[in-house]
């Protein structure tokens, strides 16, 4: 028994290790290209010299939004909300002109992308250049889904700090040129939690990213430089 709880023991620390290095290394190849210059409380004419410059880079063809929790009454929850105000006023500074919502609709109760839409739409986003990706279900999905479904070689990618190395490393992996910008305005309860789950999503997604296998779901193609209207349906 005590030379079972030693190994038991030692394959415990081993995993740990393996988990640690896979979370340094994607933190280190992605961090280059989080844009630290840009932050949501910036008036809108230095937030859009800002960001304008940053684009330039890579001349991003859409700004994704990656999904997150929405209230009960349907409307974007807090966290979520601080997503899409990032992603409309890069919109609007005009860094790129189509946003990608990307987010989880797989259930009748369950709707990110209706609360996502309605949201960019109140806020004066033209309907055409919102695309819905109704099967964002993960972000290795959103990732994969945004090149294969929506052809996109370049964006801008939306989300919390913690969240973008794992996105952005997709991208990579995706070969799409990305950039990646933090909207870490509230802390929220629960943000120590979130950031541990983040430590062993990273690994799982290593090892997703080396295997590549397909999403639940793909569909038929549709261009991010047409018609975002297209997408309202689902696909």
């Amino acid at each position: 028994m005590f030379r079972f709880i030693r190994r038991l023991i030692s394959l415990i620390i081993i995993l740990a290790v393996v988990v640690m290095g896979i979370n340094v290394y994607v933190v280190a190849t992605t961090a280059s290209h989080i844009e630290k210059d840009i932050d949501i409380s910036i008036g809108s004419l230095d937030f859009g010299a800002v960001a304008l410059n940053s684009a330039k880079k890579i001349n991003p063809q859409c700004i994704m939004v990656l999904g997150a929790a929405v209230n009960p009454d349907g409307t974007p929850s807090p966290m979520l909300k601080e997503r899409l105000d990032m992603g409309i006023q890069l919109y609007a500074a005009g860094v790129a002109p189509k946003i990608l919502l990307s987010g989880d609709n797989g259930q009748v109760e369950y709707d990110e992308l209706s609360a996502m839409k309605t949201y960019v739409l109140d806020q004066g986003v033209a309907e055409e250049d919102v695309f819905m990706d109704h099967a964002g279900f993960c972000t290795y999905d959103s990732v994969y889904r945004a090149q294969y479904i929506f052809g996109v070689e370049r964006m801008v990618v939306v989300t919390q700090k913690y969240h973008l190395f794992r996105a952005l490393y997709g991208c990579n992996k995706m070969g799409i040129e990305a950039m990646g910008v933090a909207c870490n305005v509230e802390k929220y309860q629960g943000d120590k939690y979130r950031e541990f789950r983040e430590v062993l999503a990273r690994a799982k997604d290593f090892v997703k990213w080396i295997i590549k296998p397909e999403p639940k779901f793909l569909g038929h193609k549709i261009p991010i430089e047409g018609d975002g209207q297209l997408t309202n349906e689902g696909m």
